[in-house]
């Protein structure tokens, strides 16, 4: 696909300098599920990082498909659909595949087309749909706001996780669109977590964990350490999340985010990571910079 040809270039192109990288080195915690780490996980690598994956989230379908199907038959009569992540994305279409449905009717325009962020965005365009809208602040609420003019009086589906945050369907209707929300997926804690890295994690022995999602966030206060480990941990560790809404879930846990990327998309997460190791060296007692060859 043409994003991860890109992609590969891109950290290829790098690869040259990951021993002069401020990640060189470096060991970098991933609690992204797993066949969403890959991308990042080939990007810190290729500047010197060493890995290690601690899925703290995995996401299934509905446990019942039935609620959903009634309003993605009639997807074409929306005025607009927004996306605010890349699993409702894959979610939402792959059900449609299922249902003989597409996003519009021949005799109809479609519907408004936006997305929480450019992630979210290229896996629109890689179900071969076009994007209307994109936050400029990538976030749900940042991407109401944005498009309050066009939504008001407007029908509006909203796909969302189990869990999604339903301040946003609220904020929608305050601003007078007439919202519809449909559980496109499930977000849950993995049946098994790695036990050797997870322990590695709780004696602190790694510089950073990257978060991308305030259910990972949950989980790991909820699984790997309790709140005050939790604390412990984040004293010497560097904490970056993917943007504000999971630094606010770290916030939310009396953790604070030492990054909190520009752009929530794993280029972004990759500068974050650079810059905090460029500008903030670690201290003797932290992390593990500190670590002593065994």
């Amino acid at each position: 696909m043409p994003v991860q040809t890109e992609s590969c270039a891109l950290w290829g192109a790098r690869l040259a300098d990951s021993r002069s990288s401020p990640l060189a080195g470096k060991r970098v915690v991933l609690t992204r599920s797993a066949e969403q780490s890959a991308e990042l996980k080939q990007g810190l690598e290729s500047l010197g990082a060493e890995v290690l994956l601690l899925p703290l989230v995995c996401f299934a379908p509905p446990l019942d498909w039935a609620p959903a199907d009634v309003h993605l038959r009639r997807l074409a009569e929306f005025d607009a659909v927004l996306f605010l992540s890349a699993n409702a994305v894959r979610y939402v279409f792959d059900r449609c595949a299922q249902l003989g449905v597409t996003a519009a009717h021949p005799d109809q325009q479609r519907p408004l087309i936006a997305a929480v962020g450019p992630a979210t965005a290229r896996a629109l365009a890689a179900q071969g749909i076009r994007v209307d809208y994109v936050a400029r602040e990538h976030t749900g609420e940042a991407l109401a706001r944005e498009l309050k003019n066009s939504l008001a009086g407007q029908s509006v589906l909203l796909p969302r996780s189990d869990q999604g945050n339903e301040a946003i369907s609220r904020q929608l209707r305050d601003l007078g669109a007439n919202v519809t929300e449909i559980v496109a997926y499930r977000t849950m804690m993995p049946e098994a977590t790695n036990s050797e890295i997870a322990a590695t994690v709780r004696r602190g022995d790694v510089d950073a964990i990257v978060f991308a999602s305030p259910s990972a966030v949950q989980n790991f206060v909820r699984f790997v350490a309790d709140a005050n480990l939790a604390r412990k941990i984040a004293s010497q560790v560097r904490l970056v999340a993917i943007g504000p809404t999971t630094a606010e879930a770290l916030r939310g846990v009396e953790l604070s985010p030492s990054m909190v990327a520009r752009e929530s998309s794993t280029a972004g997460l990759v500068d974050a990571m650079e810059h905090i190791f460029e500008t903030r060296a670690p201290s003797a007692s932290s992390g593990a910079s500190s670590r002593k060859p065994s």
